[in-house]
């Protein structure tokens, strides 16, 4: 059974970090890249970053590029989202999701093979 189970998630103060975890397991997790989305209350699902586009390169949003980490542990299948200098408007439910092969450029969502439960995020002001 493939499953992805983010955690990590709580509430802190803005200026704050926290780091996400995506555990694995399923599937063969070398074969895939990891990405993270967040949606907020009465807002679509938004990619967040992804290990690897097909052309190699890391996607970070604009919104969270220099305060937001992506990294990942094989030997422990597990992907982390270091999330620092978090602001009221990161607020979301995070989720992780694995595809293969790596995502075109610009279709992110799309190219998603499995998704996990989300893990909420709350940033208070």
């Amino acid at each position: 059974e493939v499953q992805l189970q983010a955690s990590g998630g709580g509430l802190v103060q803005a200026g704050g970090s926290l780091r996400l975890s995506c555990a694995a397991s399923g599937f063969t997790f070398d074969d895939y890249v990891i990405a993270w989305f967040r949606q907020a209350p009465g807002k679509e699902r938004e990619g967040v970053s992804c290990e690897s586009y097909g052309d190699g390169s890391t996607y970070y949003a604009d919104a969270v590029k220099g305060r937001f980490t992506i990294s990942r542990d094989n030997a422990k299948n597990t992907v982390y989202l270091q999330m620092n200098s978090l602001k009221p408007e990161d607020t979301a439910v995070y989720y992780c999701a694995a595809a293969s092969p790596p995502p075109r450029v610009g279709y992110l969502s799309d190219a998603m093979n499995y998704w996990g439960k989300g893990t909420q995020v709350t940033v208070s002001s």
